[in-house]
């Protein structure tokens, strides 16, 4: 865990609150410092100030999504709508605004390492399908599948719950966060991420579709 934030007091308390989680907690007071952090480590999650002393922390989140697709948590004062839409836009994976409680911190970074397929290192397989989370790359029976960050997400959010039947609500929540989307998104993003598997509603492999309750992903073994 890395976090980027100049006010000594506040990094404290995140340590102590991180470290209390069972969290491994790196602090850098500067926008380079944190840079040449996220290149020497690799943060599961990065909490990431904005009003930093050498650099605005828009041009750090645009650093870090250069080289890394590393969960970003923004947490800063800028309240704005249209601040926090831009920041979203611009890869941030998630938007926290000061004051916020420990607790609110901690859930956020919570959702964003669901959303994400848990922590880095852990490669996810199900069946022919395989995904490196920290790699963001994905593979059907060996041959690899070129998909969008949301595909990649809602695909990696399935495998992490494979067998397990999930609701729209729930995928929404999860994956979309506070982007807020419609259900009717989620079923947009599956069909495209059928499409990608090389399967069809009426024929399924992987996903599955329970009527009046959600999606299941499942190896086809798993299923016959």
């Amino acid at each position: 865990m890395l976090v980027i934030e100049d006010d000594q007091d506040i990094r404290e308390a995140i340590d102590r609150l991180l470290s209390m989680a069972g969290h491994v907690v790196r602090l850098c007071g500067t926008a380079l410092d944190g840079l040449r952090e996220l290149t020497r480590q690799r943060p599961d999650v990065v909490v990431l100030d904005l009003n930093l002393p050498d650099l605005d922390g828009a041009a750090v989140l645009r650093g870090i999504r250069s080289t890394s697709s590393v969960p970003v948590v923004v947490a800063t004062a800028r309240g704005a709508e249209s601040e926090m839409i831009r920041l979203l836009r611009a890869g941030a994976d998630d938007y926290v605004v000061k004051p916020y409680s420990a607790e609110q911190l901690e859930a956020r970074i919570a959702a964003v390492l669901r959303r994400g397929g848990g922590p880095a290192g852990t490669t996810l397989t199900v069946g022919g399908l395989e995904l490196d989370p920290e790699g963001r790359t994905a593979s059907l029976d060996g041959a690899p599948l070129q998909l969008s960050r949301l595909e990649f997400d809602l695909l990696a959010y399935l495998m992490r719950r494979a067998g397990k039947v999930v609701t729209r609500r729930q995928v929404l929540d999860d994956v979309w966060g506070p982007e807020g989307r419609s259900p009717e998104t989620v079923d947009v993003h599956v069909t495209w991420l059928r499409r990608k598997l090389g399967e069809r509603a009426a024929a399924p492999r992987y996903l599955h579709t329970v009527r009046g309750v959600g999606i299941r992903l499942s190896a086809p073994e798993a299923t016959a």
